[in-house]
């Protein structure tokens, strides 16, 4: 059977029932719905599907709640059925997840409609050769691939839909293989076979023309002329028309018995002749067929090209590598340009459209689709443009688009023309333009990601780089201008957000301007609120491009690009978008693509999004203009609802124990995590939008209810200072929040925010400020009886003292919060303060103390099953133990405690490990493993920015290339280690500087 393959392997066919086989053996597929399933993945030709194309494709509106859940069940049950043998739970090679949808990746030539395609590609190309039997031959063997009615027993609204697209496919090429019996003289042997075809299908006038002209040369003119009167009325009787000028043209011919209509090729048998020979005869014919053939003029439609055009270099030459690849194989090369408004996608199109004059020496067609107004230009109206220029007189242009289309590709095939496309709306719109033989090729641009257009290349062009949209402001404002003021420069185009408009607008401005400098544009385009009015002159605006783009939404689209600006932070991720807009992740997530397919909103990386700079000013400003001010506020406390309730999720994992998490104040719901790895991982990502949050949100408020969230988010972020990927950002933030709170006279806020700051400045070893902080925030607690972080502060306020060698003090303060911890249960605590006073025992010379301590400390969080405090507690307990000569058991505590750091990317503890195991190496006299865990401590303190850390680690590391005799590198790094503690104001100066003294390093 047609569908089967005899060489093995597995196959597949639609051009009947939705069947599949391997190495000849068919397949059970299963039910209708999971065979439809599996015909619009194969008729995708392994482009990605998503879940809502698919449920859409086989419920259509009727789709069940669940329909999701039942897509992934057939999804499941088919790759069980094509990868028989795969060991569960690794990765499908067949029928792949590709992004939030499904791929079938499929074998070359398994599926019979792509042999079908390519047997119908090859016997075009030999129908262009002259070789006209081959071709009829090739077209009939196509057609046999056919087993009835395509996607047979499939159901849904696609399956429907590509039924009917491939009977009329399938029906198109037999009136092609007719046309070629008819030129190769086989009139009679077909006429029955066109009057079978003609009753199944009654209203298509070229079988009717080819069933007359077959009638006619077998001599039958009244067969002929009554093919046509039969024709007519069956026309006026079901679709109250007439014949259209080529059936009644021909209709006219016959009753003048046109001799032109006898002439025929009489069937030719094989040549035996040499190939010179009846290459010689082929060039005959075709010089006489030439003769006959008019001359269509060469259309030269581009619009001029840009004399200015700058960058975009590798892009142009991939496209004209695109479009120079010319073979009926790889069918018409089309090339599909999307981006946002204003990123120069039309001066891209036609710039390349112009350097690939040579590639088409039959000339350029242009049409602006206008796919961004009210106004969009119909495919008709483009077509019937096309077909005047390319010489059909106006009256003879057909008036339906799959006329005009039909006529336009015929014109167009064995020609070489190049297809500009400008402004497309939709596929649906470009692909009655698109050419339909190889030797054309055609560029479309467009807002829309047009996904959906067969056989595109898709181009998503971005912003141009900093040196490019620097290159293309001093070709227009003037390179000695620019070349002047260069670090002015490219702070304008920075502010442009590099996009070409704006750049091109600003530099037009300056041009037309000689006594403004580059640096006064600076102020102009620094204001947001004003940006967007200096990006204007004459008839071009970025604001108006973007409207442009906006206007095209519908209200649910419009409603997220608005609210979605609101937030400050870099990007959103989906959960917190879906929190803002307060809708499903599904829901969201729908939405958020359409807006990226629609280039108004990014995807950087899958689940974030973002806007171009320009972009979301103009986000903002359609959303003063349209939203009320409740609607706002109520989308940004939504937003920092999530943020919280997710912060807190991770500080409880990231904590086990903490009573932090429990205190919080939150209102909403947010992410859950199943690890702290995951939880910590979590906080990293969304770091930026965390504190951009905090700090809007520290901005906005008015009352200690709209403040509070601020400072609990503050609290709960806590693990991301042990992360030491945001310690920059901490300070600022903190501090806004302290400001806001002491401004508006809410303590709540004050106390988080000071505890907080008290951390950060502890981190930063500003001992005497942290200890301030702590010290008001102990006051704090106790007069307003919160709780949320008065266990940590007595425990912070002994580590800070304990620090600065105050150990008696510190034992004093470790003891009140080991009392506050017992009294409020919270064993973690208890564990905490044992862990942590050990070295303070160590301090007071009490090494047993402090091993009995800090081996509590580890039982009890073993016991309750913290990770992170027991790795905290093996950090502390192998202190002591290095301390008291334990070296090996000292090593072993820091090796596990750095491995769990590492894993949970907790680089502040990662860099003090590695600093104490070089300590502990350094007493066993091993200073090549000293040095090597010193460099590494080293490396980690610089890239998180941990001063403390950074000359703890040059101290230790000087230490240990001093045993290696390395004198030189050693004095070098314990001075740095020196100047960097003096400037903290740490005591261990003092303790390098006897060091450097005993070496005679420094002067007395």
């Amino acid at each position: 059977m047609a569908g089967q393959s005899v060489e093995g392997g597995l196959r597949f066919a639609v051009l009947g029932p939705v069947r599949a086989w391997r190495d000849g053996r068919e397949l059970d597929l299963g039910t209708p719905l999971q065979r439809s399933i599996l015909g619009m993945l194969l008729l995708r030709e392994g482009r990605p599907v998503t879940p809502t194309e698919m449920i859409d494709a086989v419920w259509g509106e009727d789709a069940p709640p669940r329909a999701l859940g039942a897509l992934r069940t057939y999804v499941s049950r088919l790759r069980t059925v094509l990868e028989p043998d795969r060991v569960a739970r690794s990765r499908p090679e067949m029928l792949t997840s590709v992004g939030r949808g499904y791929a079938l990746r499929l074998p070359e030539n398994a599926l019979d409609l792509t042999r079908f395609e390519k047997g119908i590609v090859e016997a075009e190309a030999a129908r262009r050769a002259g070789r006209l039997s081959e071709a009829a031959e090739g077209m009939r063997a196509a057609l046999s691939l056919f087993e009835g009615e395509p996607l047979a027993g499939a159901v849904g609204p696609y399956a429907d839909h590509q039924r009917d697209r491939l009977i009329e496919r399938r029906i198109s090429v037999i009136e092609t293989l007719m046309d070629l019996d008819l030129e190769l003289g086989n009139h009679a042997a077909i006429v029955s076979e066109l009057i079978a075809l003609t009753a199944d299908h009654p209203l298509r006038e070229r079988l009717r023309a080819q069933l007359m002209l077959a009638y006619y040369r077998c001599g039958r003119q009244g067969d002929a002329l009554a093919v046509f009167t039969e024709t007519r009325e069956a026309l006026i009787d079901e679709l109250g028309i007439e014949p259209g000028p080529e059936l009644a043209a021909l209709h006219q011919r016959i009753l003048a018995a046109d001799p032109a209509l006898a002439a025929k090729v009489t069937p030719r048998a094989p040549s035996t002749s040499s190939p010179a020979e009846a290459s010689g005869e082929a060039a005959g014919e075709d010089e006489e067929l030439e003769e006959h053939a008019p001359e269509l003029p060469r259309p030269a439609q581009l619009p001029a090209a840009v004399s200015d055009f700058t960058g975009r270099r590798e892009i142009a030459g991939r496209l004209r590598t695109l479009l120079s690849a010319q073979s009926a194989a790889e069918g018409v090369p089309v090339a599909a340009i999307c981006g946002i408004g204003g990123v120069g996608k039309t001066a891209l199109a036609v710039h390349v459209a112009h350097a690939a004059d040579d590639l088409f020496p039959d000339g350029q067609l242009y049409a602006d689709l206008r796919g961004y107004t009210d106004e969009a230009t119909a495919p008709e109206s483009a077509l019937g443009a096309f077909l005047r220029a390319l010489g059909i007189p106006p009256d003879v242009i057909p008036e339906g688009l799959p006329e005009r289309s039909a006529l336009y590709r015929s014109l167009l095939a064995d020609r070489r023309i190049l297809v500009l496309l400008d402004n497309a709306r939709d596929a649906e719109q470009v692909s009655p333009l698109l050419p339909g033989s190889a030797g054309c090729a055609a560029i479309v641009t467009s807002r829309v990601k047009l996904a959906d257009l067969p056989s595109a290349r898709l181009i998503d062009l971005d912003v141009m780089e900093p040196d490019e949209a620097l290159s293309l402001f001093a070709a227009v404002a003037g390179p000695e201008r620019v070349a002047a003021e260069h670090g002015a420069a490219m702070d304008v185009v920075a502010a442009c957000g590099f996009l070409p408009l704006a750049v091109r607008i600003v530099a037009a401005r300056l041009a037309a301007r000689p006594s403004w400098t580059v640096e006064s544009l600076v102020p102009r385009l620094a204001d947001e609120q004003r940006r967007l009015d200096e990006l204007r002159v004459g008839n071009l605006a970025v604001e108006a491009t973007f409207a442009l783009g906006y206007g095209q939404l519908d209200p649910g689209q419009a409603r997220a690009f608005r609210l979605l600006s609101l937030p400050t932070g870099p990007d959103i991720s989906l959960g917190a978008a879906a929190a803002v807009l307060s809708m499903s992740l599904f829901e969201t997530e729908d939405l958020l693509e359409s807006l990226v397919d629609a280039s108004l909103l990014e995807a950087p990386a899958p689940g974030r999004y973002r806007f171009h700079d320009l972009l979301k000013l103009f986000a903002r400003r359609v959303l003063d203009k349209t939203e009320r001010q409740q609607a706002r506020t109520m989308a940004l406390r939504r937003l920092l609802g999530f943020y919280l309730a997710s912060a807190q999720s991770a500080h409880r994992l990231a904590y086990e124990g903490s009573m932090i998490a429990d205190n919080l104040v939150v209102v909403g719901s947010g992410r859950t995590f199943t690890s702290a790895d995951e939880a910590v991982a979590w906080l990293i990502a969304e770091g930026d939008a965390l504190f951009a949050a905090i700090n809007q949100a520290a901005s906005a408020s008015r009352t200690a209810e709209q403040l509070l969230p601020a400072g609990d988010l503050l609290v709960a972020m806590e693990p991301l200072l042990e992360a030491g990927t945001h310690t920059r950002e901490f300070d600022p933030g903190t501090r806004a929040v302290l400001a806001t709170a002491l401004k508006i006279n809410d303590e709540g806020s004050e106390l988080r925010a000071r505890y907080v700051l008290g951390r950060v400045l502890f981190a930063g070893n500003s001992l005497t400020e942290a200890e301030e902080q702590f010290r008001i925030v102990h006051r704090l607690s106790v007069a307003r009886g919160e709780k949320v972080v008065t266990g940590e502060v007595l425990n912070a306020l002994a580590v800070v003292v304990g620090r600065q060698r105050r150990h008696t003090e510190a034992l004093g303060w470790f003891e009140a919060a080991m009392k506050w911890y017992r009294e409020n249960g919270v064993p973690a605590g208890e564990a905490l303060v044992l862990s942590y006073s050990a070295r303070d025992h160590l301090g007071l010379g009490r090494p047993e103390d402090a091993i009995a301590a800090a081996e509590k400390g580890l039982a009890i969080f073993t016991e309750i099953g913290s990770g992170a405090g027991t790795a905290r507690a093996r950090y502390h307990l192998g202190i002591v133990l290095s301390r008291v000569g334990r070296l090996t058991e000292a090593v072993h505590h820091h090796a596990e405690c750095l491995a769990f750091f590492r894993a949970s990317k907790q680089r502040v503890w990662e860099q003090r490990v590695c600093s104490r195991l070089a300590e502990t190496f350094i007493a066993a006299e091993r200073y090549a493993d000293a040095v090597r865990h010193a460099e590494q401590a080293l490396v980690v303190s610089r890239e998180i920015g941990h001063p403390y850390g950074e000359a703890l680690s040059l101290a230790v590391l000087g230490k240990a290339l001093m045993g290696l005799g390395s004198t030189s590198r050693s004095v070098d790094c314990l001075r740095q280690a020196f100047d960097i503690f003096a400037g903290l104001g740490a005591p261990e100066a003092g303790d390098l500087k006897a060091l450097l003294d005993s070496a005679q390093v420094v002067e007395s």
